[in-house]
């Protein structure tokens, strides 16, 4: 079994020490989906929120939310982040909001918290600004998609 790396020698929660890695360059990107009903859909669709546009202000939400990660999750580190983009494309089908991130840095760290944060928090926003049309809106299948650079090599979601 793989030593964790986020536990001291006594079982404790520890900060990993990266300080004598090299930098390179690392990509990560995830995957988030916003289920909602029929009539909620048509009015994200046609931006008939009362909030506002919903997309847009997720995207910027979810990029906002990215750069705080390090704030917001635990003994993870404060990274540079070189590249930050979310996309939301409504699925008509499903009757969703489909989220991708896109995190690249050159850091001796990877990336991916900063990816999946990002599709968290665009994701909340979507609900936050459609919740007084509908509660019953379903945030669902949060995942990374792939990851490169580091030393666990490159990472990709099988289909």
């Amino acid at each position: 079994m793989k030593n964790l790396t986020h536990v001291d020698n006594d079982g404790k929660a520890n900060m990993v020490d990266v300080s004598g890695k090299t930098p390179n360059m690392r990509t990560a990107k995830a995957f988030g989906e916003v289920f909602v009903s029929g009539e909620l859909f048509e009015k994200i669709k046609n931006n008939k929120i009362e909030k506002g546009d919903v997309l847009t202000t997720a995207k910027i939400a979810g990029i906002q939310g990215g750069k705080k990660t390090s704030e917001l999750i635990p003994l993870c580190h404060n990274i540079f982040i070189s590249k930050l983009d979310i996309n939301l494309t409504l699925n008509e089908k499903n009757k969703s909001v489909e989220i991708v991130s896109y995190a690249k840095t050159n850091s001796v760290t990877g990336i991916e918290m900063e990816a999946l944060t990002a599709v968290a928090i665009a994701a909340l926003t979507v609900y936050d600004m459609c919740k007084a049309v509908d509660k019953s809106i379903r945030i669902s299948n949060i995942k990374l998609l792939s990851k490169t650079g580091g030393k666990s090599r490159d990472y990709t979601l099988e289909k």
